[in-house]
């Protein structure tokens, strides 16, 4: 007989952490820097969230439209990935730019 899957325990949203994460976002966007650069800027700081919780944040804070948030966060971890393995970035930190 086949074994009953286990229920996936849920995460409770850090609520604090994607305020912050939005409110970082609306500061980019208000600098004029790209939808692209604020999103990544949101993606670093709530990472561990789950999907839902960082496509809200994306359409908040980045002013992306519900269909373009789910393909930045698909973009921005792919990208946080690729430098990761490329040590350009070290765990959850923002890669410092220099200029």
């Amino acid at each position: 007989m086949a074994k009953k899957a286990e229920p996936t325990p849920t995460k409770e949203p850090n609520v604090e952490a994607a305020k912050a994460a939005i409110a970082a976002g609306k500061a980019l966007i208000a600098e004029g820097k790209t939808k692209a650069e604020a999103a990544m800027a949101i993606y670093i700081q709530i990472e561990g969230e789950s999907q839902e919780t960082v496509v809200k944040a994306f359409v908040e804070g980045a002013t992306l439209t519900e269909k373009g948030a789910l393909t930045y966060w698909y973009n921005c971890r792919r990208k946080l990935k690729k430098m990761r393995l490329l040590g350009q970035i070290e765990g959850g930190a923002a890669p410092v730019e220099k200029g």
